[in-house]
């Protein structure tokens, strides 16, 4: 499961069409690009590799809290980059304007406290685009996106999601909004 703030369509079909033109003409035949549904792009605030059933409940009471505690905020898909970098990028990911840190460290705290174990790595606020089969450098999809801000919206909630893995279209994750929390 994972606590996440979902783009608004008019954000993903903005940034989708504008890597859509972009894709098929970048690829080069070396590089194998798994590129991820825009349907499916989300910033992960918490990840927990497994949450017990009898836990669910109370994690959704306290993630409802937390959010309730945070104020709504303006945000939008601005920039982006490449883990652990370009030179050797696994993942190529779009960057987001706002503070998300705060939410972060309590959908963390939530999961913490009812129970389930959170992914311990450094919060960066991203949607990730792409995946790469081997490391490669992706400069030039970065300096593309570098040029890339996006329509700005609100973030007014967050959402728990189930990821049930290899159940979706050709071996994906299949994700599953478990429940919706409003900010404020």
């Amino acid at each position: 499961m994972f606590v996440a703030v979902v783009p608004p369509p008019e954000a993903v079909e903005d940034l989708d069409d504008f890597l859509s033109v972009r894709r098929d003409a970048g690829a080069r035949p070396d590089e194998r690009w798994r590129w991820a549904p825009a349907e499916q792009w989300h910033l992960t605030l918490a990840f927990m590799e497994d949450v017990a059933d009898h836990s669910v409940d109370e994690l959704t009471e306290r993630l409802a809290a937390t959010a309730g505690r945070q104020q709504r905020f303006a945000s939008r898909v601005v920039g982006g980059g490449a883990f652990p970098d370009p030179d050797r990028a696994r993942v190529l990911w779009a960057g987001l304007e706002g503070d998300f840190d705060a939410l972060s460290r309590g959908a963390r705290a939530a999961a913490n406290t009812s129970g389930a174990v959170v992914d311990g790595q450094r919060f960066r606020p991203h949607l990730t685009l792409a995946r790469l089969g081997g490391p490669a450098n992706v400069s030039r999809w970065v300096r593309l996106l570098d040029t890339y801000a996006g329509p700005s919206w609100t973030v007014d909630e967050v959402a728990l999601v189930a990821s049930y893995l290899g159940e979706g279209p050709r071996g994906r994750p299949r994700h599953e909004v478990v429940a919706t929390l409003p900010l404020g």
